[in-house]
């Protein structure tokens, strides 16, 4: 079986995929990646479908050793590729064979990066998701950041037909990463009734400083003190990804993939859905400038995200290895998509 051996983890690699849906009423966060227009897109490159799991790669790259061979992608921040020490390209599906050594780079640009393999990582699949919830311990590759020395299995696939770098590659990058001063788009609401209307211009008047206190749970901002009207605090509800909570003090948190799952500080605003991979994107310092859109906007700023990736070109999903015992001996069925 192929697998790929961690000769350097990075800052921050963990295991990610599009998250545990369909927990939250039994206090399980949906987790997963921070950017999954990137994420989804490199499975796309290598033939996967958009939910396999992948390396999210944090800041500083891992460098890696390839056992059996494979194709992978690196989608996401802007960031140096190497294979065997000679500089390849992003955004392009990549042949790998026995004993090459991938490494990537520190991150130039944006904050996460992706790693996407053909077939997926083969790592237990926990309430329905392969992700890496380290606040709790569990899921992805024990649990935890990857660590020198571990060896990560891939999913078994046969011998790519394709090897050929840039059959499989875009014709220009399709990074979206910030700039200095990144809008972000919102929605008024849940809770906005409860801030007078001068507070909700103030959110949108100037622009707000990602804190330090930065992390896959949340971004706390630092900026103009957003008061209102009555105490801070609700009764507890849900939240979803990209709210954005102001506590006691006036200052707001945006909340992201490994959010709680309720919470009873009032939610001002909410990040649209076309806008969570941007904002994954960033990291302490960087600057955002929120833009209220109303309900129509938001779903067409996301179609309009569809569509993007919809453009994309696939890989032919690989062919995949299966020992079937058959009367009392094992086969060996390779099994591919028509």
């Amino acid at each position: 079986m192929a697998s790929l051996t961690v000769l350097d983890p990075g800052f921050l690699t963990t295991v990610q995929d599009l998250g545990r849906q369909g927990y939250q009423q039994v206090g399980v966060p949906v987790g997963g990646a921070m950017d999954t227009y990137s994420l989804r897109a490199g499975n796309r490159l290598v033939g996967n479908e958009d939910h396999l799991a992948a390396l999210e790669v944090t800041l500083q790259g891992p460098r890696l050793i390839v056992r059996g061979e494979t194709v992978m992608a690196v989608t996401g921040a802007k960031l140096k590729v190497f294979k065997n020490g000679q500089r390849v390209p992003q955004w392009e599906a990549l042949y790998l064979g026995e004993g090459d050594e991938l490494s990537l780079g520190e991150v130039e640009r944006g904050a996460r990066a992706y790693l996407c393999v053909a077939g997926g990582l083969d790592v237990p699949l926990l309430l329905g998701s392969r992700s890496t919830f380290l606040g709790g311990g569990w899921g992805g590759f024990h649990g935890r950041v990857l660590r020198a020395r571990d060896i990560l299995p891939l999913v078994a696939a046969t011998r790519e037909r394709l090897k050929t770098v840039g059959n499989f590659a875009l014709q220009e990058d399709q990074s979206v990463l910030p700039v200095a001063v990144t809008p972000i788009r919102v929605m008024l609401g849940p809770q906005s009734s409860l801030f007078p209307a001068a507070t909700l211009e103030t959110l949108c008047a100037g622009s707000y400083q990602i804190s330090h206190q930065a992390d896959r749970m949340g971004y706390r901002l630092a900026g103009e003190v957003l008061v209102s009207s009555v105490m801070a605090d609700v009764i507890s509800d849900g939240i979803a990804p990209g709210s954005i909570q102001v506590a006691g003090n006036g200052q707001p948190t945006i909340m992201l993939a490994d959010r709680q799952t309720t919470g009873g500080y009032a939610k001002i605003a909410t990040v649209i859905g076309a806008d969570l991979s941007l904002l994954g994107q960033m990291k302490p310092q960087d600057r955002v400038q929120f833009v209220a859109v109303n309900y129509e906007a938001a779903v067409q700023a996301l179609v309009n995200s569809e569509d993007k990736l919809a453009r994309l070109p696939r890989r032919p999903a690989p062919s995949r290895i299966f020992q079937v015992l058959l009367q009392g001996s094992r086969v060996r069925a390779e099994v591919s998509e028509i």
